[in-house]
């Protein structure tokens, strides 16, 4: 570059020398009238009149100046000559001086004071400045007096291409949309040339991209970079390095040139779809779980960034959508599977979720590219926890009688393992519960015994608890159970005596011996005369019983004692909440005549299922069954056997023949051929021979066939006979059955001739013979 810089300094230099040469010449060989840097020091006048007729003298300039031009970056040799000062009353006797004055007056531009000629001593660059002001004037060289006044002139400094483009806001960052149009303005570029606009194509840039391509272009003239390509995807590429150039005089060869780097970022828009990277996910729940805790997790990726590449979850459907949820994990963008409901091992042991993933934010222009959701199947298996054992009911309520003796049934409790190894239970009363030990528990079997008589007036009710051990497992659950000394009053009932009774006699109730031990009431004297009757259990019906009688025996102290006994009749009435009694009259019991729901199911399977052998039993009974075995009628001949077998074509002589199936003869190595004559000919019967013009053609041929059918040699009547006659030419010759006028027959043919048209064929073909013998 600075090889083609210098090569053009040296012409301009050149080009300036010449000029200066020129000028110079024109300097001295010019006249008064010419205009090209001369001055007239002579004082010339101009006569005008005036209004009066004055005449009016105005005093003429001697020169006239024009500017002069030096090249910039002259390195030559010698000093640059920029131009000659002359005036016309230089008589060139050194009676006139000249001296410069001004910019770089001594120090860069030197005047020879006896020429007037100009030189530029150093290097001048135009962008350093552009142009100098001098001031030239003629003086008397002894007096060093003004000949003429000073006058100013500008000394312009030319232009070369000595700078090159330079980008004073580079490298650029850019950012552009991916799957943008192509065309789309990414950022505009701008370079700077130092070198002067005005003169030729030193500063006329033209912009070109050198890195960067297809993927983007530049706009020559304004330095616009634009996209190049369609569909440029984020993800498949994020940041480009783009490299712009800029060159001067107008981009032709020898121009100076600038680069600048241009890093391209794609910027990221919603057009990727959510993706499970498995189509099923395998997770486990452990059976003790309990809601709210996770199960699992999973996770759609999209590639998208920022609200772009946010997924949400939802379950579609499967059978566990009561049992599990699904939320998200706003850092990971995780769906998190969690417990909702409790679930059993032994209930159910897996369960089948559909979950789907989906955009919540859908880029419009990229809907086509859609959907922008994802769907996967969850399965979760249930694990197997040894869990504590279960009582059958939450709680127990017994009922004992008061006074009952030690060792009491008082009930049962039961418990189970709901494990699969369903270890048996092992029961036990804490004694914090019972601290008397009014109770005792089977270890076994659960039930609960009395260890001595009860109280009511003491203690009515007792709350005791239950715990169940699975043995083997550590694993226990204890229940509360409540025991009731139930005693409820009825009546109190009195008696009378028409004995006069002494101040110390009185009654005493019992029940009678009979009804002693009976489940439902029993009585309590009381000292005075009276007894109350208590009912000792629940659960009365009128249904079932409506009137007890109980018998009840009195007894008195007198001398002798006496006693009698009487029915008390208790009959069952209906209360209403408040124990208030409403009716204890007989009314007529209904009872209730519906079905239950799987009475009704019941019935409706029972009716489908005969439905269903009835339609069975018509199809069985219309359908039409195929016979075992063949009727005489048919004919096993019609069948079509088909064979795997192609033959080899006229020239092959050992083709298989399927007359060696159907004739037993050939199993047993006797096959005849039926493409030559054979060599043992039967005797034809005495009643074949030939026949005379006379003879009916109708038995004529039925004696061939029977003849056939009677032959060993001849195939079966369904075989199909192969020839390898072909017609006229054939080079497999003649396989005729009926032998041709070339066998060697003495078989007389002749009268065939008197059959009619039909056999003319068979006629001219076996009567040739004799037309050969007779001819010969």
């Amino acid at each position: 570059m600075w090889e083609g810089l210098r090569l053009q300094v040296f012409f301009l230099c050149l080009g300036a020398t010449l000029w200066s040469a020129a000028a110079a010449a024109t300097y001295r060989g010019s006249g008064p009238r010419e205009h090209a840097h001369r001055r007239h020091l002579s004082l010339h006048r101009h006569r005008e009149r005036g209004k009066e007729g004055q005449v009016l003298h105005r005093s003429k300039r001697g020169w006239v100046w024009n500017q002069f031009f030096v090249i910039e970056e002259y390195t030559g040799p010698d000093p640059v000559l920029v131009g000659r000062l002359h005036s016309d009353v230089d008589s060139g006797n050194g009676n006139m001086k000249y001296i410069l004055s001004g910019e770089g007056a001594g120090t860069i531009f030197v005047i020879d004071d006896k020429t007037g000629n100009i030189h530029a001593t150093k290097t001048l660059d135009r962008e350093e400045q552009a142009q100098y002001t001098l001031t030239a004037q003629a003086v008397d060289p002894d007096t060093n007096k003004p000949l003429e006044p000073p006058s100013e002139f500008i000394v312009k400094v030319q232009d070369i291409n000595d700078n090159p483009p330079e980008f004073l806001h580079g490298p650029y960052y850019a950012r552009v949309a991916e799957m943008s149009n192509v065309g789309t303005s990414v950022i505009k570029v701008t370079a700077t040339d130092a070198d002067d606009p005005t003169y030729g194509n030193s500063a006329r840039l033209v912009y070109s991209i050198l890195q960067g391509q297809p993927y983007f272009s530049v706009e020559p003239q304004t330095g616009i970079i634009r996209t190049a390509l369609p569909n440029m995807d984020r993800e498949a590429r994020q940041e480009y390095d783009v490299v712009i150039q800029a060159k001067d005089m107008g981009g032709h060869m020898g121009g100076l040139s600038g680069t600048t780097q241009v890093k391209i970022t794609l910027t990221d828009v919603n057009d990727n779809p959510p993706k499970f990277a498995q189509g099923v996910y395998a997770m486990a729940v452990s059976e003790d779980k309990v809601p709210g805790e996770e199960v699992g997790r999973l996770k759609a990726k999209d590639p998208d960034l920022a609200e772009n590449g946010l997924v949400d979850y939802r379950i579609l459907e499967g059978d566990g959508m009561n049992l599990f949820e699904i939320t998200k994990d706003s850092e990971t963008q995780e769906a998190v599977i969690k417990l909702k409901k409790t679930v059993d091992f032994e209930t159910k042991r897996s369960y089948t979720l559909k979950v789907e993933a989906s955009n919540p934010h859908v880029d419009s222009r990229f809907i086509a590219w859609g959907p922008y959701k994802d769907t996967t199947i969850v399965k979760i298996s249930v694990e197997d926890a040894d869990e504590p054992p279960s009582f059958m009911a939450p709680g127990y309520n017994f009922e004992v009688e008061e006074n009952a003796p030690a060792g009491t049934l008082v009930g049962r409790v039961h418990a189970k393992d709901t494990d699969i190894m369903n270890n048996p239970i092992r029961y036990m009363i804490p004694r914090y519960t019972d601290l008397e030990e009014f109770f005792i528990i089977n270890h076994e079997d659960g039930i609960i015994k009395t260890t001595r008589p009860l109280d009511r007036e003491t203690q009515a009710w007792h709350n005791i608890s239950v715990s169940a051990t699975e043995i083997g497992s550590e694993q226990s659950v204890t229940g509360p159970k409540i025991v009731y000394i139930y005693f409820c009053l009825i009546e109190t009932v009195s008696a009378t005596d028409k004995d006069e009774m002494a101040h110390r006699q009185h009654f005493h109730f019992s029940l009678a011996p009979e009804v002693a031990n009976n489940h439902s009431f029993s009585i309590k004297d009381n000292r005075d005369s009276t007894a109350s009757i208590f009912v000792i259990r629940k659960g009365f019906s009128r249904m079932s019983q409506d009137v007890y009688h109980l018998p009840i025996q009195i007894n008195d102290n007198g001398v002798p004692p006496m006693s009698s006994t009487n029915t008390l009749i208790i009959r069952v009435c209906s209360c209403d909440s408040k124990d208030t009694i409403l009716s204890c009259n007989v009314e007529p019991f209904i009872l209730s005549a519906g079905l239950s729901t799987g009475a009704l199911i019941a019935i409706l399977a029972c009716i489908v299922i005969l439905l269903a052998i009835v339609v069975l039993f018509v199809a069985l009974r219309r359908q039409k069954k195929e016979p075992l075995i063949l009727f005489e009628e048919e004919d096993i001949r019609e069948n079509i056997i088909t064979y795997d077998d192609e033959g080899g074509g006229e020239e092959d002589t050992e083709a298989f023949d399927i007359a060696t199936l159907q004739n037993p003869d050939g199993a047993n190595g006797f096959l005849p051929r039926k493409d030559i004559k054979p060599e043992l000919q039967y005797p034809m019967r005495p009643d074949l021979r030939p026949i005379g013009n006379s003879v009916d053609v109708d038995d004529f041929i039925k004696t061939r066939i029977s003849d056939a059918d009677n032959d060993p040699t001849a195939p079966p009547y369904d075989s199909i006979q192969i020839y390898g006659y072909e017609g006229r030419g054939s080079i497999a010759g003649s396989l005729s059955s009926l032998e041709s006028v070339t066998t060697d027959s003495d078989l007389d043919y002749d009268y065939l001739q008197s059959w009619g048209p039909r056999f003319k064929k068979l006629a001219d073909l076996y009567g040739t013979k004799d037309l050969v013998d007779d001819n010969s």
